[in-house]
Parts: structure tokens; C-alpha cells; sequence
């Protein structure tokens, strides 16, 4: 394979999807009581509030009956009940929107700050990272989580902090995953050509709209990832090895 330019995926491919789920979510989902409690009133809680009520109110305008809405008005505990309602709906839907990405991680932010998350790195990816950078290779990641929840996981690792190796972060607000037209805009905005930029994901939706907009790709099998279909793999390699890419 030859390329110049590295795009990576993080979950299920540099960190393992068992720290998102068993980590991570629970986080947001054990916490929020008391971190609604500790910010209440602030400046920064209330933007992202504001972020959630939005949405909110987008989803019931689209006609989505199970949206949460978050009053203006009330008593705190009413709205809190509210934001809390809201988030628990969004994260049992597993929505990748970008208010309820936000919030976690502003949640996260504490957490990692305390030192108590630490962001959880496959121990074969930092010789691969150092190798690429050895060779001039530029490193990006495209993920659905915020690009300031991508930042802490690789800022705040439990390889120490990575963020030297990477030139940028994308998230979905460049565009969904699973359309070519992300990869596009990607290309673009790094000012690479499609065909001289790796694409390295665990999902094969993901990989086939990288190909399907030039990238070279390579879709990483990790212990607890989701079974791949090989009837759908055609040509895209698999079984990542990630010292022969």
C-alpha cells in the first residue's frame, strides 16, 4: 500500500469499543446527577443546555413522539428532570447527534481532568504511530464522538498524551460516516488526493463510503467488534495487521 496521509477511526480500531460502552457511557449515565448539581447556574452548563433544548425541539418538530423536551421555565429540579430524561432517551437510541455528543463531552472533560477516566489505547497502535510518523505520513481522526472527545481520549491515554501525532480531528459535523461526501469534504480540507489517504475503521458501511470516495482502506478487527459479513467485504482487506499497513 502507498499513501501519504493516515485518517483513523477510534472506536474499535485504536481504542477498544468495551471502553466507550463500559466506560464512557456509563460516565455520563452514573454522573449526571451530580454534575447537573456541581454546574448548575454556570455560563458554560448553560450553552450546552441550549444545545440540547435546540434539538430537542427539532426532533418534535420532525414528529419524533419520544423526544424529551427541555422547558425554559420551571424550577430547577423540573428542567433537570428534563435534561436527564432527554439524555437517557438520546443515549438508549445511541444517537450521533452532535448537542447530546457535546454534552458528554463536557462531562468527560471533568472526568479526565480528575484523572479519573483515562482514554484506553490497544497497545499495538502507538509503534504504529510513531512508524508513521518516522516515515512524514500525515494523521488525522474522523470520528462520531466530538472532535473535543476525540481530543481527550488521545490527550489524556493511558500511553500519555498523543496528540503530537495528529494534524487534525473530524467529526460528523463534516458530514455522516457512512457517506462518501464526508471523505470528500475530508480530502479536501487537508488538501490530499482520495487515493493517497489510508482510511482505518472497524465498521465496512464506513470503509465502503471511504473507498467509494477514492481512500485506500483497511478495516480493523478487534476483539468485541461487530462480526464482519464477508459477503459484503469484496476486495476491502481485513484481518488488520497494523504493522503491514
Amino acid at each position: 500500500m502507498d499513501y501519504d496521509t493516515v485518517v483513523l477511526d477510534i472506536e474499535g480500531t485504536i481504542t477498544p469499543i468495551t471502553f466507550v460502552k463500559d466506560t464512557l457511557f456509563p460516565y455520563v449515565s452514573n454522573g449526571l446527577d451530580a454534575f447537573l448539581d456541581r454546574n448548575w447556574g454556570s455560563t458554560e452548563l448553560d450553552s450546552y443546555i441550549e444545545l440540547l433544548r435546540e434539538q430537542a425541539q427539532k426532533d418534535v418538530d420532525s414528529g419524533m413522539s419520544e423526544a424529551v423536551v427541555i422547558p425554559k421555565e420551571g424550577t430547577p429540579e423540573e428542567i433537570k428532570a428534563a435534561i436527564k430524561k432527554n439524555i437517557a432517551w438520546q443515549m438508549a437510541a445511541d444517537r450521533k447527534i452532535g448537542a447530546l455528543k457535546a454534552f458528554q463531552g463536557l462531562m468527560w472533560k471533568d472526568g479526565y481532568a480528575s484523572g479519573e477516566l483515562r482514554g484506553e489505547i490497544y497497545d499495538d497502535v502507538i509503534p504504529l504511530l510513531k512508524q508513521w510518523k518516522s516515515a512524514g505520513k500525515d494523521m488525522y481522526i474522523y470520528s462520531s464522538g466530538s472532535v473535543p472527545a476525540q481530543k481527550l481520549i488521545v490527550g489524556y491515554s493511558d500511553k500519555g498524551d498523543l496528540t503530537e501525532y495528529f494534524s487534525g480531528y473530524f467529526d460528523t459535523s463534516i458530514g455522516l460516516k457512512v457517506e462518501s461526501t464526508s471523505y470528500e469534504k475530508i480530502a479536501q480540507e487537508i488538501g490530499k488526493s482520495p487515493s493517497r489517504i489510508l482510511f482505518v475503521s472497524d465498521n465496512i458501511k464506513e470503509i465502503q463510503a471511504a473507498k467509494q470516495a477514492g481512500y485506500q482502506v483497511v478495516i480493523s478487527e478487534r476483539p468485541g467488534n461487530a462480526p464482519l459479513d464477508s459477503e459484503n467485504m469484496n476486495d476491502i482487506i481485513h484481518d488488520i495487521k497494523w504493522f503491514n499497513i
